[in-house]
């Protein structure tokens, strides 16, 4: 039975750290997806503004559009000046243009505004397509050495699921079932050393008679709490 106990462990220690590379690379399509958040927020800022820069040209151009219409107005009102026949005319038109330059100069003063706000909005974009650059090239950086990780770990994976894949047919069918069994229910973890007469996985006092059995190795000795098989380490078994 030693040579079973030993390859036992052996398993045991090999689908540890083939569960350990097997979370790392489920985690990774996660990682990738967080980094690729990073590059759309980026891109994001950068429509945002030029968004805002279109929709200030827009307002920009309905302004002068608006600000000719008037100007037409004013001219149309100053042509008449020539024409009328009393000074209340005169009057009432000189008010009309009066009132038609104050909105000129308003509109004018609108553009000004805008076109300020189109300065800001422009260098806005060109600072945030700087950052999208920076970024760009860092989750670059940062997916490729992802990459690396997750196919040097498969490679290692492969191996280590080679070695398995050697070991368990040396291993008696029932008692892989029943290890196999152990480690679905007890989180991975079916067997557990015994560390100054302790079980080292949940703490419970080993009998001395059971001791003694799991000294042995003749037979699987079950730790009366956790229910794991119970084992010395190598060194200290005999």
């Amino acid at each position: 039975m030693e040579a079973v106990f030993d390859r036992l462990i052996q398993l045991q220690d090999l689908d540890k750290k083939i569960k350990e590379i097997s979370l790392f690379l489920d985690n990774i399509p996660s990682r990738l997806h967080t980094i690729d958040a990073k590059i759309k927020e980026s891109e994001q800022i950068v429509d945002s503004a030029k968004s805002e820069l279109t929709h200030n040209q827009k307002i920009r151009r309905n302004l002068e559009a608006d600000t000719q219409d008037v100007k037409e107005r004013q001219k149309k009102y100053k042509s008449q000046l020539n024409s009328v026949k009393t000074n209340l005319e005169y009057s009432t038109l000189l008010k009309e243009i009066d009132d038609v330059q104050k909105k000129i100069d308003a509109v004018e003063e609108q553009i000004i505004t805008e076109m300020l706000s189109a300065d800001d909005l422009e260098e806005a974009i060109q600072t945030a397509e700087r950052k999208a650059e920076v970024i760009r090239d860092e989750v670059s950086r940062e997916k490729d050495a992802i990459i690396r990780d997750k196919e040097a770990r498969e490679t290692k994976k492969a191996a280590l699921l080679e070695k398995r894949n050697t070991l368990v047919p040396q291993i008696p069918a029932g008692l892989m079932t029943q290890y196999s069994a152990l480690s679905g229910k007890l989180f991975g973890i079916a067997l557990s050393p015994i560390i100054d007469e302790f079980c080292a996985m949940c703490y419970m006092r080993i009998r001395p008679q059971m001791l003694n059995e799991i000294r042995a190795e003749k037979e699987v000795i079950l730790c009366e709490n956790c229910g794991r098989i119970l084992y010395f380490e190598r060194s200290a078994a005999k």
